[in-house]
């Protein structure tokens, strides 16, 4: 049994600071364990042109904690609007890492999104002739389709199509959900692959709704069967390069949670690695943790591996974190995962 490891500092390939308040009061916690991580736009307005980037950027540095490493890797929103040669040139200047598709009402301040494919082809073209990336919400939003088929009827009519049209076109489905999906990154070649969070590693549709309603397992992509989260799990823990962590970390204050109708989101940067570090523990995969948080993303993306290292350590003791924090004068409450977390995670200079 390990009950000792040393990793590579892990990157987060998708995670949501927010702004403001909710800023400087979550960008510590990813920052304390991660080296990197792919920032998502959705702000109200949203992050689309290179100046928004840069902007966005700045208040992101000014808010990390004094003396941290931290790397934010900037993404824009991708509109129906958008200018090609803004964002090629902020490519090009290492500004922008990836844009971000999000279907026009699938998720949290998804508003500004893209209704059709079409319509954003030519910007879609360029980023194919760079190399840049694409950050893809993968859900339709058709109101006759059930929210549990989203996924698999968007890889269907929307992925596989323009796979097949742009096949130069660098591709992260993000947040998979499904073994659906899983299949499908896994029976692809070349320019795809896949971001799993950490909740959809450990919770089901049940978690959420058997024996009453509990929003703080509300998320989206919401959560699937059983037999889903255990797809994700032997994709996570394959080894296979094409999976990767991105949490989607997605803060919420808890009255925009706990509301009729409740915001979509969980917030897991505080105890990912510890809950990471179980899941694998659980599959007999400790030894592929590495590849999964730190080495699958950074080669995908053509970045460099992260020098620096992370310590897990098992302890007897249940590791204690915070149930919820504060930002401004709101709380946030982190993610509950069900289980004593055993793993102690310590940054090593």
């Amino acid at each position: 049994m390990t009950d000792e490891m040393i990793i590579r500092q892990p990157d987060d390939w998708h995670l949501h600071l927010r702004d403001g308040d909710m800023l400087a009061a979550v960008l510590p916690d990813t920052a304390r364990h991660f080296a990197r991580a792919i920032i998502m736009p959705n702000l109200v307005p949203p992050v689309v042109t290179a100046l928004d980037v840069a902007a966005y950027r700045d208040r992101i540095m000014a808010a990390l904690p004094r003396g941290s490493g931290f790397t934010p890797l900037m993404t824009a929103y991708l509109t129906e609007d958008s200018d090609a040669d803004d964002l090629a040139a902020g490519f090009a200047d290492g500004l922008i890492t990836a844009v971000k598709l999000y279907p026009a009402g699938a998720t949290t301040n998804s508003a500004s999104g893209v209704r059709s494919i079409a319509r954003v082809m030519p910007v879609l073209e360029v980023m194919a002739s760079i190399g840049m990336p694409l950050c893809i919400h993968g859900e339709v939003t058709s109101p006759e389709v059930d929210i549990f088929d989203r996924e698999k009827v968007f890889i269907e009519t929307v992925l596989d199509p323009l796979r097949r049209d742009l096949p130069e076109l660098k591709v992260i489905m993000e947040h998979i959900t499904t073994a659906d999906a899983a299949a499908y990154v896994g029976a692809a070649s070349g320019n795809l692959a896949a971001s799993i969070t950490t909740h959809h590693l450990m919770i089901n549709r049940n978690h959420i709704l058997a024996g009453g309603i509990r929003p703080h397992f509300y998320c989206l992509p919401v959560a699937k069967r059983e037999e889903h989260r255990l797809a994700l799990r032997k994709a996570a823990t394959s080894g296979d390069s094409r999976y990767f962590l991105g949490t989607d970390s997605a803060p919420h204050p808890d009255h925009a949670k706990l509301q009729a109708c409740g915001c979509a989101g969980i917030y897991t940067a505080p105890n990912t690695m510890s809950c990471l570090a179980h899941v694998f523990d659980e599959d007999n995969a400790l030894d592929q943790l590495e590849a999964f948080t730190s080495v699958n993303g950074a080669n995908f993306y053509g970045l460099p591996l992260n020098k620096g290292q992370l310590k897990l350590t098992r302890i007897q003791t249940p590791c204690r974190y915070l149930e919820a924090i504060t930002a401004g004068q709101e709380t946030v409450t982190v993610f509950d995962p069900g289980v004593d977390l055993h793993w102690h995670v310590e940054p090593l200079e």
